[in-house]
């Protein structure tokens, strides 16, 4: 499978302080990745070079089959390169429904009559459907947002995201305040979307990321120190020593 988004070589240092030291790290089309590390280990600081928060020192972020370089973009232009990226506390619009969150998330097309014409098409209507589906609310489109639970806002959220059909979804710690069923379907979740584009889940829960069941690249210090799966980079003894030492397993 073709690559979609490759960091090579990246370097960025805040105040003195190297927050990501000579990274390189790529991701295929269709993939589930989880990110761990020590705090420090620079995961935010990775997910915002990726997003254009964040500008590197140096290095080169190439994206997509025409090898686009982010660096220069603004975060608006990576988001509509098909970037999406979910903070840890979930962002939705509290007043609305589940489906008027839906319905404001859908990409549509920008041309001057869009506006006019997307009001309420079938199309959209059968898509909101079918992503409120996916992330489990198909029986809460009528509440509004404010009443859900925390976890059901974290879905709504995620696929607010998948409603604008990104490429490469960027998800930082979202097992983090839920329940034990909330977290189970989230993976279900993350793991459905990623069948059919990235998906990078940024995650200190090893319970979570065990149940994810993918490649775990393991960060430290701003560069990658081991990648492969779980039980793979959990028996690397210098993981532990940084890492799972610290009482973090």
């Amino acid at each position: 499978m073709s690559t979609l988004l490759e960091v090579s070589g990246v370097s960025v240092t805040f105040d003195g302080f190297r927050a990501i030291n000579n990274l390189s790290i790529q991701f295929a089309e269709a993939e589930l990745r989880a990110i761990i590390g020590p705090n420090g280990a620079g995961k935010t600081t990775f997910m915002d070079i990726v997003t254009g928060k964040t500008k590197p020192d140096e290095g080169t972020v190439v994206w997509g089959e025409r090898n686009i370089s982010l660096l220069g973009m603004s975060e608006s232009q990576i988001a509509m390169e098909g970037i999406g990226r979910k903070f840890q506390k979930p962002t939705v619009f509290e007043d609305q429904t589940v489906r008027q969150n839906l319905a404001m998330a859908l990409k549509n097309p920008r041309g001057p009559f869009s506006v006019l014409m997307h009001k309420k098409t079938k199309t959209n209507a059968a898509r909101i459907e079918a992503i409120a589906e996916q992330i489990g609310l198909a029986d809460q489109l009528r509440r509004t947002a404010g009443e859900l639970s925390h976890g059901q806002k974290q879905w709504l959220e995620i696929g607010m995201l998948l409603a604008q059909e990104p490429r490469l979804l960027l998800v930082d710690e979202p097992a983090a305040g839920m329940t034990v069923e909330e977290r189970e379907k989230t993976t279900d979740i993350l793991r459905e979307a990623a069948k059919t584009r990235a998906v990078v889940v940024v995650e200190h829960d090893m319970e979570f990321v065990r149940r994810l069941d993918c490649k775990v690249t393991v960060l430290h210090e701003g560069s990658v120190l081991a990648e492969g799966s779980l039980n793979h980079v959990t028996s690397n003894q210098t993981v532990i020593d940084v890492y799972l030492g610290r009482g973090h397993a």
